[in-house]
């Protein structure tokens, strides 16, 4: 393995770690915000620390390229986090948690589909696929029963699709040789610009006073410099060495990320289930990361 390489599934993990402990900060700032006021802020803030870490103006090259960046922004940043937060509103967080662990076998179909240069899926991104969707269905009943609500499942598979359609499209970005940050900040600006209309219908309000407790503000920046501006960075850098697909697999790191953080920060109690759901899930991830003689993707081409 190449030190490029390396540092692409380096920085998977590193995103899949600090995205897997954003719920504690979620959790805490519910009390005292609505979840599109969570949203709105944690991308504003992400905004305005990606320019200050790089001020210079991006210039795309035509109509193309920009209709690109807005369709990233719409997919990844808004539609996606409003029809998650949405599901929630209609069903349980564990339906949720499990659907949305499907967007890489979104990413997968769709870049099997558009972009021809992420190489021929083999038979072990299945099978991982189906092992880790096996643990991550443990981790998040863990003895429950299953409850299906057709709303709020179904904008659940939605926002799972979004997430594949902005894999494939920040897949194109990469592919424009735009530094990082530059096009991160762009995606940003179209995902907030189009998140605006949907403020309204939620009763969003600023609530300034809301910030002076050092709580909220800890956990907004959290969110909004690490879970957004750092992270979405480092996500696409791995996307641009790894591929689209080889990158998507880390969703399924993300359930057992944060059952370690419920126990270790919440004091959660461990069981077999989780136990057994985190093995399946890890082992998911190496059977789709897996290649063996002949059926390695290809890496030549430019990634996201």
């Amino acid at each position: 393995m190449g030190n490029r390489r390396i540092v692409g599934h380096l920085a998977a993990v590193f995103t899949i770690l600090i995205w897997g402990t954003t719920f504690i900060s979620t959790k805490v700032l519910l009390e005292d915000f609505m979840p599109v006021e969570i949203l709105f802020f944690r991308f504003v803030m992400g905004f305005a620390a990606l320019f200050l870490a790089c001020p210079h103006r991006l210039k795309t090259e035509g109509c193309r390229q920009e209709i690109t960046f807005a369709l990233a922004g719409l997919c990844g940043v808004c539609l996606y986090y409003l029809l998650e937060n949405i599901a929630l509103t209609y069903t349980m967080a564990s339906n949720v948690g499990v659907i949305i662990s499907v967007a890489p076998f979104f990413t997968a179909v769709l870049s099997h589909l558009f972009m021809k240069s992420e190489g021929k899926l083999r038979i072990n991104f299945f099978i991982g696929f189906v092992v880790a969707m096996a643990g991550v269905f443990l981790i998040s009943f863990n003895g429950r029963e299953l409850e299906l609500n057709p709303v709020g499942d179904i904008l659940a598979i939605l926002a799972a699709f979004q997430w594949a359609c902005y894999s494939i499209l920040t897949r194109k970005i990469s592919s424009f040789g735009y530094p990082v940050i530059l096009a991160t900040r762009r995606t940003f600006f179209y995902g907030i610009l189009f998140m605006v209309p949907a403020l309204f219908f939620f009763d969003f309000k600023i609530g300034a006073e809301r910030f002076t407790d050092m709580t909220v503000l800890f956990n907004l920046l959290y969110l909004g410099l690490g879970a957004s501006a750092l992270c979405f960075v480092t996500w696409n850098v791995a996307v641009k060495v790894l591929g689209a697909v080889k990158t998507s697999v880390y969703i399924y790191m993300v359930p057992v990320i944060t059952v370690v953080t419920s126990v270790l920060v919440l004091k959660e109690p461990v069981t077999w289930v989780s136990v057994a759901g985190m093995v399946l899930a890890v082992a998911g991830l190496s059977l789709s990361e897996y290649h063996g003689k002949g059926s390695k993707l290809n890496e030549s081409a430019v990634r996201r």
